[in-house]
């Protein structure tokens, strides 16, 4: 039965079930005045940056108090859903297996456990098994845990993997010989990133930097040395450093990238002491990648290509200059990376909105596509991990098909089903997908994806949930997500909004959503929040809107905007104080970021940030009630952001609403760590909105 419940909300405070009033916490004022190009702006809240400060930190503590009590109505709502979203999970499962150097690899999950176990077999899993490492026993007595997976060395005497204990992306490699068990080697302050040499001995890896977090040192140690040796250090402060290895395991790639530029360098994983080798020195714009293709480099470049072409050459002559085309640019057709093997080179590639695998042959030449026949869905890369092998592997999914893992075979060219994730107490076929293109108001084309459960009546009347991000060219794929159940068992409409600053249709459309074209995205996600209630999906009095990081930007721009589109939004870790963020190049990404939005330091890109900046823009108007979370230790939008946009926004709402914040304490920037710990996130946020709909059940 669904019961409906009254929402006594004030100017002042929120009544709780119980019927008892609290305000919402009264956060300090203490103007500050940042000056710009002549420009003044006033920060009343820029004290909350100081995270070593008792008071920022028991502020934060009252601002999940004051949360709590106002969806305290929602606690059994709140425990009812996360029993509902854990009870579809598998508590006993296993990844698909992939094969190397004789052994199937794969992890699994057990009861209770928030961690995978990761575990090989010798052969096609016929041996008995073998433990490389249990997250969870390794996870003991942290609040928060992240891993990699164990990597290890080629004679298989020594492993390491990286791991996090806080969330702010600092990873501490650790390495173990596996005969005695020991750890005999600890990397702190890492990306976690990192390879092993020909040698079995040495270790090549990326240092970041303590403030910045930028990857900015290749170095490698060598088990019983007492430090690290530098390889290549990356002065421009707009680069990041990374190491990959080739899938042949012949060559380790040092990569330098900005947003818009990069530059390869490679070693030879059995001389890492060599000088490494420059494949093509940096030209602004130009971007492109390396993969070992036996007697030549396959590169993957935007030279001449906006959708990137595929090029080949020699090692010996590796500048561009010798560059030949492998496979042409395409307008159509965005190349988004690319797999080598001995026999075949696999393209991952985008076309009319939606991911494509293409299969080329190295012997003839020849072409095929693996074939996809749903409107909606996205096809990605499993993990392939040998150059010489007759199989690829895939990972295929939609808004109602869970994750499948397919191998092509090469040589008979068709698919098999190796594993589909089990989802408990959910039927595919009680859902209808629709895949549609909506006009925006500048005449362009914008896809949106919808999920909703069969027999909708386009009455208005429905819930429904509008989700996008549009940012650095990520493409935000129609996925499966079995907690989404939850919302289309209870009526509500999933839409997915593929808008500008995304690649779904193209790298012309990540220009035109970034830099002084920004503005794009933030129009293309209101015109297909306005088409759902035009088309009868939905209200504005049931309309909710959903983002996270770059995509909480656009959260934080559309309710300055039309705050009167939503009845309610979902702010996950957002980006919403641009300017003053992208002036401070002490705070990790900044200067990395300077192509993608801009940098402030010069007058246009200061002005035209300062017309969209949410933080900067907040005004005298009704807002919808908000959920606003964050972490403490987030390395990609720090905490300050969105407790001072919190703050502001109450200063400036003019409507009954509820503007509430939530920080979790112990994580980062992905928020609660575990399979199941993340799910009382999950439900939260579910409640948040369901308790506006006046939803229980």
């Amino acid at each position: 039965m669904l019961l409906r419940l009254s929402l006594l909300l004030t100017s002042i405070g929120f009544t709780s079930s119980l019927g008892l009033a609290m305000a919402p916490p009264k956060t300090v004022r203490l103007e500050k005045k940042l000056e710009k190009h002549g420009d003044v702006r006033v920060d009343p809240y820029l004290w909350l940056h100081d995270r070593q400060n008792p008071k920022v930190i028991q502020h934060l503590k009252d601002e999940n108090a004051y949360t709590e009590f106002v969806l305290k109505d929602t606690e059994k709502l709140q425990t009812k859903l996360y029993e509902e979203i854990k009870g579809r999970i598998e508590k006993n499962d296993q990844s698909a297996p992939y094969s190397h150097h004789g052994y199937a690899y794969y992890t699994r999950t057990e009861g209770e456990g928030e961690y995978p176990i990761y575990c090989r077999r010798k052969g096609a899993m016929e041996g008995p098994e073998e433990i490389l490492v249990n997250g969870n026993v390794r996870a003991r007595g942290n609040k928060y845990f992240a891993m990699t997976a164990p990597s290890l060395s080629p004679d298989e005497r020594y492993m390491a993997y990286a791991v996090d204990t806080q969330g702010r992306r600092f990873y501490t490699i650790e390495v173990y010989d596996r005969k005695t068990g020991k750890r005999v080697l600890s990397l702190e302050k890492t990306k976690g990133n990192f390879e092993w040499a020909e040698d079995s001995k040495t270790l090549v890896y990326a240092r970041q930097d303590p403030t910045t977090l930028r990857s900015y040192q290749i170095l490698r140690r060598t088990l019983g040395d007492l430090k690290s040796e530098l390889i290549h250090e990356e002065k421009d402060n707009t680069f990041e450093l990374s190491i990959s290895k080739s899938l042949s395991e012949r060559l380790l790639f040092i990569n330098a990238t900005s947003t818009t530029t990069s530059e390869v360098r490679f070693l030879p994983t059995d001389k890492v002491k060599s000088t490494p080798t420059l494949v093509q020195q940096r030209v602004r714009g130009l971007e492109y990648s390396v993969e070992d293709g036996g007697d030549r480099l396959i590169i993957l470049t935007n030279s001449n290509a906006q959708n990137f072409q595929v090029m080949e050459t020699t090692r010996d002559k590796p500048g561009m200059a010798h560059w030949k085309t492998l496979v042409a640019h395409s307008p159509q057709i965005l190349i988004e990376g690319l797999e080598v093997f001995d026999s075949h080179i696999v393209l991952n590639q985008r076309e009319g909105g939606l991911s494509r695998l293409r299969i080329l042959s190295r012997k003839d030449g020849s072409v095929r596509d693996i074939p996809f026949q749903e409107a909606a869905y996205v096809v990605s890369p499993y993990i392939n991990a040998e150059y010489d092998t007759k199989d690829y592997l895939y990972a295929y999914q939609s808004l109602t098909r869970p994750n499948t893992v397919y191998a092509w075979d090469f040589a008979a060219q068709q698919s098999r089903e190796i594993k589909q994730t089990k989802v408990n107490n959910y039927d595919p076929n009680a859902y209808a997908t629709e895949r549609v293109m909506v006009k925006a108001r500048d005449g362009v084309d914008v896809p949106v994806s919808l999920v909703y459960k069969k027999g909708l009546q386009k009455n208005g009347k429905n819930p429904a949930l509008i989700y996008g991000y549009g940012s650095y060219g990520f493409s935000m794929e129609p996925s499966f997500r079995s907690a989404r159940a939850s919302l289309l068992d209870r009526g509500f409409v999933f839409a997915i909004a593929h808008i500008r600053g995304g690649s779904e249709m193209g790298r012309a459309w990540y220009e035109s959503g970034k830099l002084l074209n920004k503005k794009n995205t933030f129009h293309d996600f209101i015109d297909c929040s306005q088409w759902l209630i035009d088309q009868g999906f939905t209200s504005p009095d049931h309309l909710y809107a959903m983002g996270g990081s770059a995509g909480g930007l656009l959260m934080g721009t559309i309710i300055n905007l039309r705050p009167d589109l939503y009845k309610g939004v979902i702010a996950q870790v957002p980006f919403v104080d641009v300017v003053s963020s992208m002036l401070d190049e002490t705070i990790p990404l900044t200067t990395g970021e300077y192509d993608e939005w801009g940098d402030p330091r010069k007058k246009e890109f200061y002005d035209y940030m300062k017309s969209y900046s949410p933080y900067d823009n907040v005004k005298d108007q009704k807002y919808p009630h908000m959920l606003v979370t964050t972490g403490l230790h987030d390395s990609q939008v720090q905490y300050w952001e969105p407790a001072k946009w919190v703050a502001k926004l109450r200063d400036h709402n003019k409507a009954p609403t509820s503007i509430l914040l939530r920080t979790n304490l112990t994580a980062g920037h992905g928020g609660a760590s575990g399979r199941f710990a993340v799910i009382k996130e999950v439900a939260q946020e579910y409640a948040f909105m369901l308790k506006l709909e006046g939803l229980t059940l």
